[in-house]
């Protein structure tokens, strides 16, 4: 099993040194919605995200390829997630080995010990979802994909980043 390499520390001094990772689930009347997102702590932007019908190695998979190719496959990042089967599974394990990537775990039955990911799940649920209630997938999926693509990374402020969204807020500091 993974260490906890990160022990809560959710700083990081550029981007591609730590990415966090996490699965949450929409409510619609076709059953849930799984959306897994990879997160770059650096300035707190979506860089990877997935989304299915089914809570399965595939879809982390999905989302950590997302990832990686919009960051340009780096190496030696640390990437954090929690012990759920589908962070895991061999299928997972071995993406991360082949691409580089230093598994993170929480810590066992520390709800906040994925804080920074757990903080953007609940923004996406308070922002985008609002409580509703959707008829199928599909109705839910529209949203989120606004929310991941649009909302979050080039509008939304982030108090942690002077206020300026992911987007600005790499552009200004990244050569």
């Amino acid at each position: 099993m993974a260490p906890n390499l990160l022990n809560q520390d959710f700083s990081a001094k550029r981007p591609n040194e730590k990415w966090v990772s996490d699965i949450t689930y929409i409510a619609t009347d076709e059953g849930w919605l799984y959306l897994a997102v990879v997160l770059d702590l650096y300035a707190r932007r979506v860089i990877g995200w997935a989304m299915s019908e089914r809570m399965t190695v595939k879809l982390t998979c999905d989302a950590l390829r997302m990832a990686l190719w919009r960051r340009k496959r780096p190496r030696g990042v640390i990437l954090r997630s929690d012990r759920g089967s589908q962070y895991c599974a061999h299928d997972y394990r071995r993406l991360l080995k082949a691409h580089g990537l230093i598994a993170s775990r929480v810590k066992k039955g520390d709800g906040t010990d994925n804080a920074a990911m757990e903080s953007g799940n609940h923004s996406l649920k308070v922002e985008a979802i609002r409580g509703e209630r959707f008829t199928t997938r599909q109705d839910a999926g529209n949203p989120v994909f606004e929310y991941m693509e649009i909302t979050y990374n080039r509008q939304r402020p982030h108090s942690g980043l002077k206020y300026l969204s992911p987007e600005a807020f790499e552009q200004r500091h990244v050569a």
